[in-house]
């Protein structure tokens, strides 16, 4: 027997053995690499749609996201929102504009530090913000989806307008009650005044031949007046009569009541000024009752600058407030002393004045005129620099008006004549500061 063979023989095998398995080997791992392969494109398809949809998702959320901001800052109401440590970390439009402070002058700071800052007037509530807004504030806390504390959301309310239709029912239930008590004082006393006047006249007469006793008399008649004036102002305040309403030429309104305050505005160095819109050259009201009013105003503003100054009267249009229309803006401006802030909210109360000689009726009456012809009257002053009384009538259009029935020139007052004064005559007392 040849051992070489044999051992040729088995080296051939094993190498043949050697290759069949590498083959092997080689077959599995080419199989592993495909289904790797497959498994890799499978999972990339896997990825792609997962980052296709959590992209949605992002998307969504990002629009949900805006669609919450573009809510919030369009609210009127302002919204801060305060951490767990109590300071402010989002702020939105309206918080702004109510506080006058900006979001980056807020953000990170303590609530009770930007209330200091924003200067509100905490002696009332609500309070009273630096543009004159009256505002009141609520928090309610903030909890998280694991019902944690999570701070909490303050909300700042703008009631300015809530206020106002709070204090214009105040007065107008004051003026029901004064009215009632008025009426009656008035024709208890009007009686007795008129046979004061009556006999005062007759002794007047009757003592021509004694200038002593006959200046007594006519002393009794001139303080019969005086309390027939007081009475028949204090009817006009209570019962403001507005019915008679008639277009009326704005100019021609304003020179009228210039004319009545020319012995006022004679001896000054007062310049006066007009300044009216075309499109409000004409206005609906009763002319009577509104040239009372501009005079009135107009002899505040002169009392306002003793020896010299600018006087304005002006007429605008104006949006309104909310939706109630256009308005026609008369205002009344002068560069006197001005009102002193403690005293602007007061100046429209009846009997309230800061003039030794006046009787706190004349700017009461003026306000329950503009409100009588459903309007409003606003002040704005500056002390030192000067005051402007506006009054917001509503824009009538002429075809929307019912021309009132003509009365007597007496009572209508339409620049002829002033009313009597039994039906309420022109008040050339002030009550400006």
């Amino acid at each position: 027997m040849n051992i070489d063979a044999v051992s040729t023989t088995t080296e051939s095998d094993l190498l043949h053995e050697a290759f069949r398995s590498f083959d092997d080997a080689a077959a599995t791992l080419q199989q592993s690499y495909q289904t790797l392969t497959s498994r890799l494109e499978q999972l990339d398809v896997e990825l792609a749609d997962r980052n296709e949809a959590l992209g949605q998702n992002l998307r969504a959320n990002e629009e949900l996201r805006e669609h919450l901001t573009a809510i919030v800052e369009s609210l009127s109401t302002g919204l801060l929102v305060l951490n767990t440590e109590g300071l402010i970390t989002r702020c939105n439009r309206a918080g702004e504009q109510l506080l006058g402070l900006t979001r980056e002058q807020m953000m990170g700071r303590s609530l009770v530090d930007c209330l200091k800052e924003a200067q509100l007037d905490g002696e009332a509530y609500p309070l009273t913000t630096r543009q004159g807004a009256a505002v009141t504030l609520s928090q309610r806390a903030l909890q998280s989806s694991a019902g944690c504390q999570a701070g909490s959301v303050v909300l700042i309310q703008d009631v300015t307008a809530v206020r106002e239709l709070e204090d214009r029912l105040q007065r107008r239930n004051r003026l029901a009650a004064m009215g009632e008590m008025v009426g009656r004082i008035a024709h208890e006393i009007r009686n007795p005044l008129g046979s004061i006047e009556l006999f005062a006249s007759m002794l007047r007469r009757d003592l021509t031949g004694a200038p002593a006793l006959r200046g007594y008399a006519e002393h009794i008649s001139s303080s019969v007046h005086m309390m027939n004036r007081l009475l028949t102002n204090l009817l006009l305040y209570t019962k403001p009569d507005c019915s008679h309403g008639e277009w009326h030429e704005t100019e021609a309104l304003m020179l009228d009541s210039l004319t009545l305050a020319a012995h006022a505005i004679a001896n000054t160095r007062i310049d006066i000024r007009l300044d009216i819109d075309p499109q409000t050259d004409r206005i609906w009201c009763d002319a009577g009752q509104m040239k009372q009013v501009l005079l009135n105003l107009i002899l505040n503003g002169i009392h306002a600058m003793p020896g010299s100054g600018t006087l304005t009267l002006s007429a605008a249009l104006a949006a309104g407030r909310a939706s109630g229309g256009p308005e026609i803006c008369l205002s009344v401006s002068d560069t006197g002393v001005g009102i002193p802030a403690v005293q602007r909210s007061r100046i429209f109360d009846p009997f309230f004045t800061t003039r030794d000689d006046g009787t706190g009726l004349g700017l009461a009456i003026v306000h329950a005129i503009v409100e009588g012809h459903r309007g409003r009257i606003d002040v704005e002053s500056i002390e030192g620099r000067g005051t402007t009384f506006t009054i917001a009538l509503p824009c009538h259009r002429e075809t929307d008006c019912v021309q009132e029935p003509e009365m007597p020139v007496s009572d209508r007052g339409d620049g002829a004549a002033v009313p009597t004064i039994d039906e309420g005559h022109f008040v050339e007392e002030e009550t400006s500061a």
